[in-house]
């Protein structure tokens, strides 16, 4: 069978279903096989090992949330303030929302995390690349707020995600405007 990345692909949101129905003890290469729909060992001959497919997994969560350069653009245009930093959050939490599989399996491996320095070191860098990538966008757009802004914001945005993805507290209030009530306490 040829390698290609179509199939990587596949087997690696495969991979995201599993753990994000399943949690870190479901996911297994067979899992993911059945889960995609390919004969027995596609995803061992993929992936060779369990830290092999996290790894895989951790991948395809930066790319499935990556940012779309296009949305990018237009609030780089735009005037600095807390309706634009306020913007450019609401898309993150699109993004974490409308990818609820990627979403949940990202939290799974954070918890695994907690347990499996492996994992730690992986989430660790993919972690510290998006902050990183957020605190630039947010200096770059002359946004209000550095590091420890965004950086509270991320943790706000977990729970909210934990929040919204799981039992909402507040089912009838909507996901914007508790973005822009955390906005509004975070930036002075």
């Amino acid at each position: 069978m040829a390698r290609n990345d179509e199939r990587r692909q596949l087997l690696a949101d495969a991979g995201l279903t599993v753990l994000a129905d399943q949690g870190a003890r479901g996911l297994t290469h067979r899992a993911v096989d059945r889960e995609a729909g390919v004969p027995v060992g596609t995803t061992s001959n993929y992936f060779r090992s369990r830290d092999a497919l996290v790894a895989g997994l951790v991948a395809r969560i930066g790319e499935r949330l990556t940012p779309d350069e296009t949305v990018l653009a237009a609030l780089s245009t735009r005037e600095p303030g807390r309706e634009l930093f306020a913007d450019y959050m609401r898309d993150i939490v699109r993004r974490l929302t409308v990818n609820r599989d990627v979403t949940l399996a990202l939290f799974e491996l954070r918890l695994e995390s907690a347990r499996n320095p492996d994992i730690a070191a992986m989430m660790s860098d993919w972690g510290r690349t998006g902050f990183e990538a957020d605190v630039a966008f947010n200096t770059a757009a002359g946004l209000p707020g550095g590091a420890r802004e965004i950086a509270l914001f991320h943790y706000a945005v977990d729970g909210l995600l934990l929040d919204r993805l799981t039992t909402p507290l507040m089912p009838d209030t909507s996901t914007d405007e508790i973005v822009d009530a955390l906005v509004a306490g975070l930036l002075p």
